[in-house]
């Protein structure tokens, strides 16, 4: 059945909304045989990379149907997978619409399993909680959607039931092939969304898949089991970081995740320095660079901002700060980390593996080694972890 997706050595182009959503989409589609690249800017059809994941930075922004299908129209004959996100924030609705005016299927699933994110009778829910119901999206200027459909008003879309998708393959398979408009998927696990992205192959190659990071990783899977390959979710061993060792560690908290100050006292607790932002603090850089590049001799540091609406200063801090020189960076949040190597004047990452479920490490050419991961994600030890991964001989971390 996986053979219904065509030439496996085609090679992959992904859309992302945010930084840290491309990062997981690299992560799961890459391969030591099909090595990706992180773009953050165009034009894309000069890459050559077998997985090619494009950063559009579109989740808030008012054009980003023009931007996605700018992207597509340089597609090539690459096959695609665009990138929403699990929580069903920003304009998903003119995301799926621009995908949608391109020839071929739409099948969608916003389920991630792993981080119980699950949709189930067209209605998505946070750890069971209906998504509605939650605090997912308190700092949202409006009210989060009842359902995927209400996220995609305005669009058609045939709602494809659990009880389809565990169905038969022939039977899903036909679902999804008769369904009006974008086929809308629930799903609760890891093995639906495996048999979602069988069956929409098969219904049809030219399938567009649109979801987030669990649909991703689920067509990575497909791609693996063709190829007779695994993908590396397994951190390259701590040797491989030698050259990473003496370079400052600094961890930058620029989300507004509840579970973030609870991961960065953590880290805190194992001997990291704090340095808290505010606005007046940024309103002297100079001086508040200083004071970073003195913490940053002592060992790790964490940063962070008292409002989110500081994201860019920030950003301008930490490179101010680092004034050229290569460093390890933790970057949580998707516009954080997209807002801090654009300062560092970073264009294109290369990701090498990952350290747990969406905390993806990557390289810059600049010779940063960068993890980012999306703001929401991770146990309370999430970013210790991460930060033990950089710096695998810092006892403080241990």
């Amino acid at each position: 059945m996986i053979h219904a997706i065509g030439r496996p050595w085609v090679p992959l182009f992904a859309l992302a909304d945010d930084l840290s959503g491309a990062a997981e989409v690299a992560a799961a589609l890459m391969s030591p045989a099909r090595p990706a690249r992180i773009a953050l800017s165009g034009p894309y059809a000069s890459f050559s990379d077998p997985v090619l994941v494009a950063d559009l930075d579109c989740r808030h922004h008012p054009r980003a149907a023009e931007l996605v299908r700018e992207a597509l129209a340089q597609a090539g004959d690459r096959r695609i997978f665009v990138k929403i996100d699990s929580l069903l924030r920003g304009d998903v609705a003119a995301t799926v619409s621009a995908v949608s005016a391109v020839s071929g299927p739409v099948v969608f699933a916003s389920a991630l399993p792993a981080a119980g994110r699950t949709v189930v009778g067209g209605v998505p829910y946070v750890n069971g909680v209906p998504l509605r119901e939650t605090r997912a999206w308190h700092i949202e200027p409006r009210p989060a959607p009842a359902s995927v459909a209400a996220a995609l008003d305005g669009l058609t879309v045939t709602h494809v039931p659990l009880a389809t998708v565990r169905a038969d393959h022939r039977g899903l398979t036909a679902a999804i092939g008769r369904a009006s408009g974008v086929a809308v998927c629930d799903a609760e696990t890891d093995r639906d969304l495996d048999a979602i992205v069988a069956a929409a192959f098969a219904a049809d190659p030219r399938t567009r898949l649109i979801g987030a990071g669990g649909l991703a990783t689920a067509f990575g899977r497909t791609f693996a089991a063709v190829l007779g390959r695994t993908f590396p979710n397994d951190p390259p061993a701590p040797s491989s970081l030698s050259s990473f060792e003496t370079s400052p560690l600094l961890v930058v908290v620029g989300t507004a995740a509840p579970s973030a100050a609870a991961q960065a006292a953590l880290l805190i607790d194992h001997g990291a320095h704090h340095i808290s932002l505010t606005t007046a603090d940024l309103d002297i850089p100079e001086a508040t660079a200083r004071r970073l590049r003195a913490a940053l001799t002592t060992g790790p540091t964490v940063l962070t901002v008292a409002e989110a609406s500081l994201t860019d200063a920030l950003a301008r801090l930490v490179a101010r700060a680092l004034d050229g020189s290569p460093a390890r960076l933790i970057l949580t949040g998707g516009e954080t980390a997209r807002r801090v190597l654009e300062a560092l004047d970073v264009r294109e990452l290369i990701p090498v593996g990952q350290v747990h479920h969406g905390a993806v490490h990557s390289r810059t050419p600049q010779g940063h080694s960068v993890v980012t991961r999306p703001g929401s994600f991770g146990d309370r030890d999430s970013l210790l972890r991460m930060a033990a991964h950089l710096a695998p001989f810092d006892e403080r971390l241990t």
